[in-house]
């Protein structure tokens, strides 16, 4: 009896784990953490808690039948509550590039499905080895899919605001709907067929996979172009700013006067928070470039200097002169997705 559960557990988890640790190690870049991996895994387990509940209180609201409600109603409930961590991801820019939103996306919902497939484990004693094949090979991939897709299409929606400057930056979330049901649409299709289960699981075995590894494909293209040109217009920013070009353009003449209107802090600090930022962000590009190359390179003295600078600037300067002057710098919000990152680096080595 204990070896056969055992089985059936293993059926039930170790697919989508293991499609997820084949994802992670595909994302050339290192571009999320294996323990941002395991938090976005609990994460969703926390969200099939959830899920379980409100989907218990619902079906007795929704006199439909159990297949109805299967069909139409859980999958609403399921993918968002799915969402919501994503959407929390995106809110605090901490997802900078299709690869890592497809992989968080993924962690997420296969964190969603072990949980959910140990409590039906014990929930339902009686399932034979070919049901926990089916929510193994198939439920559970279509879980972590789903999710992946959402977190994907949202940003692929919201990707123009990430390259604008990130003082315009506002957080819509209606861009985020049309991937929310695009996965609720996934989900809802894959519970329409509970009568033909090995087609139905055989097909999101193929397509989950298939899909995911040619949007990681293409997205490392992309990324991989995306770093090119934005490392070489930040070190053409940064040898302007050196150069003393800057300060004599328009924006500096404006960023001088701005700090001079406010009367805290200098213009000398404002200039030498813009240089030690944009050399951050730069050298965080190329952390992930060099990553993407094979190399491993660790974090240096001179990066927790110049992050220990910086914030020391920010003090200086305050909060109000600092988010005031943020809107004349041009950054945008993948640049501030990479220096972040980087500042988590130094700070966890």
């Amino acid at each position: 009896m204990e070896s056969d559960l055992l089985l059936k557990a293993l059926i039930a988890v170790a697919p989508v784990l293991v499609l997820l640790t084949v994802f992670d190690r595909l994302d050339v870049f290192n571009l999320i953490s294996l323990r941002d991996i395991s938090l976005l895994t609990l994460a969703g387990g926390g969200a099939a808690a959830v899920s379980l509940l409100l989907n218990g209180q619902a079906m007795d609201g929704f006199p439909i039948g159990f297949s109805a409600f299967s069909r139409y109603v859980s999958p609403l409930i399921e993918e968002t509550l799915k969402a919501a961590p994503i959407l929390a991801l995106f809110y605090y820019n901490r997802l900078g590039f299709k690869l890592d939103a497809a992989i968080a996306g993924f962690a997420l919902g296969a964190g969603f499905s072990v949980a959910e497939n140990l409590w039906f484990l014990f929930a339902v004693l009686d399932a034979n080895v070919s049901a926990w094949l089916v929510r193994g090979f198939g439920t559970a991939v279509m879980h972590g899919g789903a999710t992946a897709l959402f977190a994907v299409i949202s940003h692929e929606m919201t990707e123009r605001q990430a390259e604008d400057a990130a003082a315009k930056y506002s957080f819509n979330p209606l861009l985020f709907l049309p991937g929310l049901a695009a996965a609720i649409v996934i989900h809802s299709t894959f519970n329409h067929f509970p009568n033909q289960p090995v087609l139905i699981m055989a097909l999101t075995l193929m397509l989950v996979p298939v899909t995911l590894f040619l949007t990681l494909a293409r997205s490392e293209r992309a990324t991989s172009q995306w770093l090119k040109t934005d490392e070489a217009a930040h070190r053409k920013a940064l040898e302007d700013i050196r150069a003393g070009r800057f300060a004599e353009s328009e924006a500096g003449r404006s960023l001088h006067q701005l700090v001079g209107r406010l009367g805290q802090g200098s213009a000398a600090d404002a200039f030498a928070y813009l240089e030690l930022k944009t050399e951050l962000v730069l050298r965080a590009e190329e952390l992930i470039r060099a990553s993407m190359e094979g190399a491993s390179i660790a974090i240096a003295d001179a990066d927790r200097e110049k992050s220990s600078r910086l914030d020391a600037l920010e003090q200086r300067l305050g909060k109000p002169v600092v988010t005031a002057i943020s809107s004349r710098l041009g950054f945008t919000r993948n640049d501030l997705w990479e220096l972040g990152r980087l500042r988590a680096r130094i700070r966890s080595s």
